[in-house]
């Protein structure tokens, strides 16, 4: 039961991973734009919440501290949005944490 809930999990971080994909093939990929577009900034810091949410509700300790490894410094001060950090983590930690997830999924 514990496996197929964290696979559930992990199925649900990977779309939201493809969700922020999306948005970024939608809005362009160019921290500039990023950087000055609230709702570009707002739809992706959203999914990486959802994700964070989703993150810990895993019941294997390994893949909690692994996925929140890609999520590094997501958890800033409550209320603010760093777009550097932010983008950082759409740029190399969702697709690190994208891959991870699809490699646990297809290991199992």
């Amino acid at each position: 039961m514990r496996l197929d809930r964290d696979a559930s999990i992990l199925e649900h971080i990977v779309s939201y991973c493809e969700q922020i994909e999306l948005t970024v093939d939608r809005f362009g990929d160019s921290y500039d734009t990023f950087q000055t577009d609230a709702i570009y900034r707002n739809a992706a810091a959203l999914c990486i919440l959802q994700i964070g949410e989703l993150v810990g509700k895993l019941t294997r300790k390994e893949y909690t501290v692994t996925a929140s490894l890609f999520l590094n410094g997501s958890e800033e001060a409550y209320g603010t949005v760093d777009s550097e950090i932010t983008w950082e983590i759409i740029k190399d930690g969702i697709p690190e944490l994208k891959a991870y997830c699809l490699q646990v999924l297809s290991d199992e």
